[in-house]
Parts: C-alpha cells; structure tokens; sequence
C-alpha cells in the first residue's frame, strides 16, 4: 500500500516537472527586441536624485530673518533709463559779413594778376619807338582779344592816337597816365552804380535776379544778401527759381548764414506766386529789402522768356520793382552780349553784375556790356569766397587793369 502511494507520488511529481519544462520551454521562443544598431542612442539627461539615492546637502551657512531684512532694506533696485530725447537740431551761428566798403580795393591784387596782361600789353604797344600802322593793328587787336567790343575799340584807338599826336606823350608814365583817362571815360565815371534797394514808400525795396544758366546767380542772390545785411539792411529771400531742385535749399543756406528768412514753394510751383508771396511776407515783417531769384533761362526759350516777364508784371502788383540785376559770366564774353540784349527785350534791366571776372584776362566786357545795355555794371564777383562779390568801383577796376 506504501508502494502504491510512493508511485503516486513521483509520478505527480514527474508531471509536474513536464508541464514546468513546458511553461519554461515557451517563455523561450518568446520574440526576442532587435538589436541596437550601430547609430549609437542618445542617453536621456540624469534625473535628480531621489530617495535613498539623493545626496547628503551640503553644510551652508544659513541667514536668520532678522539679518536677511525686509525687500526693501536691500539694494534699490535700478529704475528704468530714461530715454534720451533727441538733440535739436544745431542752430547755426551767424556770420558776419565783411563790410562793403573798400571790398573791391582789397581783392584789387588778386584781380591785377588776372587782368594786367591787357594793360600791360597796351602800355607796350603803345612805348614803341614808331607807333606805325602796324601798331596800331595790334593795339585794336589786343582790345578786341580782351572783349571790349568793335565799337569802343574803334573809338578808343582813335582817341589814343590823336592824343599821343599833339601831346607827344611817351614817357611810360604819361602813357599810363592817358591809357587811364581813356578807359575811364569809355566805362563812364557819372554813372549811378549804387543797388537800389529803397522803394520812397512803406514796402521794401524789392530786387529781381535774373541770368541764364551757369552764370552764378543763385549764389550771386546769396551774396548779395550779404552785402545788403553787412550794411545794416534786413532782407527777405525768395526762392522763385523753382525748376532747379538744390536751388531753393542753396539760396536758404546762405540766408540762414546771415539771418535772412527765405520763402520757397514746392519743386516746380509757379515762380510768379513764390516771388509774389515773398514781397507780401517782406512788407509784413517790415523787412528793408526782397531779393527774389529767378529760374535761369535759356535765352532761346521764349515761353520761359515769357514767364520771366509774368513774374515781374506779378511783383509789381505789391509795387515798382526797384531794381532788376542781370547776372552775366564775365568769361562768355560777346556770347553775354547776346543775352543781354534778349533779357533787356523782356525785362527793364538797372544794373549788370559781373560773375567770374577774376579767372579771366577779359576784363573789357565791363566796357563791352555797358555799352550794348546803356546800364552800368553795378557788382562784380572776384572770387568763390562768400563776400567776394564787391561794388563796382571804376577807378579801382581801371588800376588794377593798367597795373601800377
């Protein structure tokens, strides 16, 4: 009976062991995760330690509350900085112009070294033994080179030689001394070479500058205002010259230098409203002097020829124009003539500035000009400087010509 139940036993023992291998057996073919490949895997960040892992805090001198202190018993705490405001713009500081008088004695120099090869030339001429017909051939050509013109040559040499016939003057300082009374009378000493810049009434004086392209006359406007305030006038500028687009900001800077307020209008507005509003805005700031510059015309434009006239008929609505200035380079020589004489058609020209009239040994356009015109030459420009555009001074002018 013990045998019996012996047998049963191992042999629920050896089943049980089967059905084990089995379970074990199965656990076996379970599919396996592949294997890594050779990309190698980014190890994910350490975690912070926690439980039994963290670690033990370190010693750290510790604050009592009293010693740490309210918030406000700590540094204060930065304000905000404040945004800077931006800088206005710098108000420029004004110059003061060099006094009119005697400006054309001081630049007499600079203008000699330009200028004497005329002089020179005929004092030579005019020092020959025998002043021959053939002299006298050069003499008429050395006036014509220099720009004096056909007819005030013609005249001039007529009067030398008759002069030299009955003086029988021909010691180098009584020909000097000739040569200088002749060219004295052709540019004529009676005329009125003072600007104009007084009306007789309540409004100011009003000015109109006229000239064709590239003769300077922007700038000539500029440097008039400066002759106008070194001698104690106030002026008003205005900025008709709207065609050209640096021609309003030019004429503004250079009566910003002197005080000189300019009205100005919109690139390619009408030039007779600017120059309108510019004598009204005179007459309120009670102003002694309006100094409007005009577009530089082509002489071949009639149209804008035509405007030109517009403009000053529209000035004239405030009252007389007092003066109307016409710019000519001196170094275009007869070429200013002919636009003189198409500016004297449209406009009634006073007066005749001279730009350039130190870079060239032409000086006999003063005399070539006057005498087309029947106007005298009123300023003259010696230089690029701001006040180097001096009055007209004949007796100065002939001096430096002959030389001393």
């Amino acid at each position: 009976m013990e045998f019996v139940i012996l047998a049963v036993v191992i042999a629920a023992l050896v089943v049980a062991g089967l059905v084990s291998g089995l379970v074990v057996s199965g656990r076996k073919k379970k599919q396996l995760p592949p294997a890594p490949s050779s990309t190698p895997t980014l190890t994910p960040p350490a975690e912070p330690h926690v439980g039994e892992e963290a670690e033990t805090p370190r010693e750290e001198p510790r604050r009592t509350i009293e010693e740490v202190g309210p918030p406000d018993a700590q540094a204060p705490v930065a304000e905000a900085p404040a945004v800077a405001e931006p800088e206005a713009p710098a108000v420029p500081a004004l110059e003061i112009p060099e006094p009119t008088a005697g400006r054309l004695v001081r630049l007499r120099a600079r203008l000699a070294r330009s200028q004497s090869t005329l002089g020179k030339g005929l004092l030579t001429l005019l020092s020959r033994d025998n002043l021959d017909e053939g002299t006298w051939e050069e003499i008429e050509d050395t006036l014509l080179t220099a720009d004096v013109g056909v007819a005030p040559t013609q005249e001039l040499v007529e009067r030398l030689r008759e002069r030299v016939r009955v003086l029988g003057t021909r010691t180098p300082e009584g020909l000097r001394t000739l040569l200088r009374e002749e060219l004295l009378a052709l540019l004529g000493t009676d005329f009125d070479r003072a600007v104009k810049t007084e009306s007789g009434v309540d409004t100011p004086g009003v000015v109109m500058v006229v000239g064709v392209n590239g003769t300077g006359k922007t700038t000539t406007t500029g440097k008039l205002a400066r002759v106008l305030v070194a001698d104690g006038r106030s002026v008003v500028l205005g900025a008709a010259d709207t065609f050209r687009a640096a021609a309003a900001d030019q004429l503004q800077t250079w009566g910003e230098r002197v005080g000189a307020r300019t009205v100005r209008g919109p690139e390619g507005g009408d030039p007779a409203s600017i120059a309108f509003d510019a004598v009204k805005e005179g007459i309120a700031e009670g102003a002694d002097v309006v100094l409007i510059d005009t577009a530089g015309r082509l002489h071949t434009k009639t149209g804008l020829m035509d405007e030109l006239g517009k403009v000053k008929r529209v000035v004239e609505k405030h009252g007389p124009l007092d003066e109307i200035l016409l710019v000519l380079d001196a170094t275009t020589g007869q070429n200013g003539l002919v636009q003189a004489r198409v500016f004297a058609e449209v406009v009634d020209i006073t007066g005749i500035v001279l730009t350039k009239l130190d870079g060239t040994a032409k000086g006999g356009i003063v005399i070539a000009v006057q005498r087309e015109l029947g106007v005298p030459v009123k300023l003259v420009g010696l230089g690029e400087g701001p006040d180097d555009l001096a009055p007209f001074e004949p007796e100065a002018f002939v001096d430096a010509l002959i030389g001393d």
